[in-house]
């Protein structure tokens, strides 16, 4: 990259983060998060000249780079606030929260499939991919309301968590699935083996560094904030990469890294809070704004021109399907109302998979273009209306929500 080209993308940055700037005090105005300003201002710049120069070539390597450690950022800083213990105590009622929210949508969506005409393994793929939440666009919306050590916030970033592993093997089923189509079924089958044996390496690895080798590094320079930074950059790129080889994803590589870090900065006293806060300020003032930006640009609605019926048909099945999922909790006392509403609209957060999962089905000639553009718009739809809905949810709810933290009644 060229000083000029150079150039022109950071004025292009410039101008967005004032937009957002400018935005986030409207938006706080109304008790809505700050930091979905920048999706909004990415969404209404996604179709002009400047919106597309930062979707494509080397800007769009750039920004898409950017929005990732935006990524990692974010979800380091809020897994450091998450309370392992009352989660761990909620564990058995997270894993039933996934399997309910994975599995109804999973239903709807497979259904929906065969009701308009298509085969029986198609419609357990497209059934498939109504199940995922991207946890990363609601996790720091909940860390804005202060809701991240409550029962809700236990369950969404619990459940989510848990569904990345699905959506590993969800990525590579498909992949299989395409490989036996072309022939490939072998090689594909390698990969599966590849991809547990590199869970298995990511686990002992992280229990091996908190166990036996961070407290001790972390003493090896002089206790301060600049050499707690460099230690906490270090683990966050290593743990983020690790996970990405693994294809557990940076969502997990992120929280493993906060979950490693949390000995060492509670060892530092004083210094290591000061830590977090430069961490807190380095994630929400320049890569999760990075982030939201990114997410913001990959709103495609044209789907809903091209498909309406199909793209509103996706939508709903897995809109409704995690909300009917998590109700089912309800009755059994595990959630009241308001919690179930606020956890079935979070999980319902929708980010790559399910794009990167119907672009190895076009790519493969197994879907169509109707269908392809289909599933891009109902993922879009969800982008631009959970992050609002749930943030009015909470804003209306939070005292409410915030009981399930301390047991009042």
């Amino acid at each position: 990259m060229n000083d000029q080209t150079l150039g022109s993308f950071l004025l292009l940055l410039s101008v967005l983060f004032g937009l957002s700037y400018l935005l986030a005090g409207v938006l706080e105005r109304f008790k809505i998060p700050g930091i979905l300003a920048a999706l909004f201002v990415a969404m209404g710049m996604h179709y002009t000249p400047w919106g597309m120069s930062l979707t494509r070539g080397i800007y769009g390597e750039i920004f898409t780079t950017l929005a990732d450690l935006g990524v990692l950022f974010l979800l380091f800083f809020i897994g450091a606030q998450i309370d392992m213990k009352a989660m761990r105590h909620q564990s058995g009622e997270i894993v039933l929260a996934t399997v309910l929210n994975t599995l109804v949508p999973f239903l709807l969506g497979a259904v929906a499939m065969l009701w308009l005409g298509y085969g029986w393994v198609l419609a357990f793929v497209i059934g498939v991919t109504r199940m995922p939440t991207a946890e990363a666009v609601i996790i720091p919306i909940l860390d804005e309301f202060d809701l991240l050590q409550t029962k809700v916030g236990n369950y969404i970033v619990g459940a989510g968590v848990l569904d990345d592993v699905i959506e590993v093997f969800l990525v590579a089923f498909v992949s299989v699935w395409i490989g036996e189509k072309s022939g490939l079924g072998g090689s594909d089958a390698h990969a599966i083996l590849t991809i547990v044996l590199n869970i298995t390496l990511f686990l002992a690895v992280a229990w091996a560094s908190r166990r036996f080798l961070l407290l001790p590094l972390s003493r090896w320079a002089h206790t301060k904030v600049a050499n707690l930074m460099m230690l906490l950059i270090l683990v966050l790129f290593l743990f983020g990469g690790f996970a990405e080889y693994a294809d557990l994803g940076l969502v997990v590589g992120a929280i493993v890294a906060s979950v490693l870090m949390r000995p060492v900065f509670d060892a530092a006293g004083e210094v290591g809070a000061q830590a977090e806060q430069a961490s807190r300020a380095i994630a929400y003032g320049f890569f999760g704004v990075l982030f939201f930006l990114w997410i913001g640009m990959s709103v495609d609605l044209h789907g809903m021109v091209e498909a309406p019926e199909l793209a509103l048909l996706l939508f709903l099945a897995a809109f409704a399907g995690k909300l009917i999922g998590i109700f089912l909790m309800v009755p059994m006392h595990k959630l009241t109302v308001r919690e179930a509403w606020t956890v079935g609209i979070g999980l319902n957060a929708r980010l790559t998979t399910e794009i990167i999962v119907a672009k190895l089905l076009l790519d493969a000639h197994l879907i169509d273009d109707k269908l392809f553009t289909a599933l891009v718009a109902a993922s879009s739809v969800s982008t631009l209306v959970v992050p609002l809905l749930f943030s009015l949810l909470v804003s209306r709810w939070r005292r409410t929500l915030m009981r399930a933290e301390t047991g009042e009644s």
